[in-house]
């Protein structure tokens, strides 16, 4: 049930939808590779942003869902970090005008979005229905967090799915890009062009994501309109944090730690949930358990932001000490290569002087034998 005033809802759903429009019709109209400052900007306002509409929906609706999309939010934008690889991967298959890749971004979340709703529109119903159902997203998520422990790498690999391979069969793709334009004519034929294809590849793929991010954000709220914003919100800085990927993915080693931490324990979370609401005939009778104890929210956002930060500072810590051993080699290496270089030069030296000497005694052997020959 939602837990925010529907005024408010209203009013955050139509500053959205123009914050999309502007971002797709207007920004996305200059086709251009975003700098590291702009990056850094952007990223910056909407943390602020998401930061911000945090604090409103304290003032309007209480501490509670506040903090349930604080958590939710923190959660999903970290699951989304997983989706920057196989973006990378989509571009890279397609061939993307490096400028044009910004503009494909915002097309592809905002169609993603849409899904997703979808999505959680479906998993609210059914949860609403169905409580029993947490038994199952918890032990989904479960599965997921020893998957992210054990390393798995399956979510790396882009494969077309169903739907972008029945694109293929039924409309006529050509191969080159023509700008934005989804519809070009090649040899006076009218074809679609490959962004037509990318925009769905990239929806679609992200929806798959939205199978483990979505059962997690459930599990800290049963607030479908804190779960969408927290996906919007989490989607919205995917843009910028795309092209500075390299850099970041390097760095964040143990994220994938901290992720199935949190996973984890939103798994047990929903199945204490689940067996506190029980109504399933073979537990308990089915009736709720009620000596399992409700996990208040404010622990949730804790645990959370504690096992995010601890991965985070753990990896800065890993990359600095990588970075001091790899100078340390350098300055070795260098180092060597000095010494390598002053004996060859030494050596060189002892060798010219040595020829030196054997030149002057050759030439005083001469001089001696020409005087003696001048004395006979």
């Amino acid at each position: 049930m939602p837990e925010t005033p529907v005024l408010f809802m209203v009013i955050t759903y139509a500053v959205l939808a123009v914050f999309f429009v502007v971002d797709i019709l207007i920004i996305g109209r200059r086709p251009h590779v975003p700098s590291t400052k702009e990056c850094v900007q952007h990223i910056a306002f909407f943390v602020a942003a998401a930061l911000i509409f945090g604090a409103i929906m304290w003032a309007v609706a209480g501490p509670k869902p506040a903090i349930e999309f604080y958590s939710g939010w923190l959660t999903e934008y970290s699951l989304s970090i997983d989706n920057l690889f196989v973006f990378v991967i989509i571009m890279s298959n397609f061939a993307v005008p490096r400028e044009l890749q910004k503009y494909v971004l915002s097309i592809g979340i905002t169609i993603a979005l849409i899904l997703r709703g979808i999505f959680i529109a479906l998993g609210a119903a059914i949860l609403t229905r169905f409580t029993w159902v947490f038994f199952l997203f918890g032990a989904f998520l479960i599965v997921t967090a020893a998957k992210l422990l054990k390393g798995d790498d399956d979510d790396e690999e882009y494969h077309e799915n169903i739907f972008i391979r029945g694109l293929r069969k039924v409309m006529p793709i050509t191969d080159k890009y023509d700008g934005e334009k989804l519809r070009t004519t090649v040899n006076g034929r009218k074809m679609f062009t490959p962004m037509l294809i990318v925009f769905f590849a990239i929806g679609t793929t992200d929806v798959m994501f939205a199978f483990d991010s979505i059962p997690a954000i459930f599990g800290l709220t049963r607030d479908p309109f804190i779960v969408f914003t927290t996906n919007i919100f989490a989607l919205l800085g995917l843009q910028q944090l795309y092209f500075l990927l390299g850099k970041l993915i390097d760095e964040l080693v143990y994220l994938p730690l901290g992720l199935s931490a949190v996973l984890a324990f939103i798994g047990v979370k929903l199945i204490m949930e689940a067996l506190h609401g029980n109504t399933l005939p073979f537990i308990n009778g089915g009736k709720g358990i009620e000596a399992v104890p409700e996990i208040p929210t404010w622990l949730s956002l804790v645990v959370i932001v504690v096992c995010l930060g601890l991965a985070a500072l753990a990896s800065v810590i890993k990359m600095r000490q990588m970075a001091s051993r790899q100078t340390a080699v350098d300055a070795g290496t260098a180092a060597n290569e000095a010494v390598s270089v002053s004996a060859a030069e030494e050596g060189q030296e002892l060798a010219e002087q040595k020829e030196e000497a054997e030149e002057a005694e050759e030439i005083a052997r001469i001089e001696k034998a020409v005087d003696g020959a001048e004395h006979r």
